[in-house]
């Protein structure tokens, strides 16, 4: 896994800890900020997997094809 995973998957868990900790105290802003942090680190692992995938290089690098032979005529 990547940095930017580790990163992600440590939101991820904080901000599920935050919630359950708005929801003891019965603090609305810290429930809210939690739940916030889940969607976003979720959001931005799919921002980050749609990104990979679409600048990925292709696994064969062919050789561009050779010039069209001139014809006779």
């Amino acid at each position: 896994m990547s940095k930017i995973d580790w990163v992600l998957v440590a939101v991820f868990i904080t901000g599920f800890l935050l919630f359950l900790y708005g929801a003891n105290v019965y603090n609305a802003i810290a429930g809210y900020g939690g739940i916030y942090m889940c969607v976003g680190s979720i959001a931005a692992y799919i921002i980050v997997f749609i990104y990979h995938e679409l600048t990925k290089k292709s696994a064969c690098e062919c050789p561009p094809n050779p010039p069209p032979q001139p014809q006779n005529p």
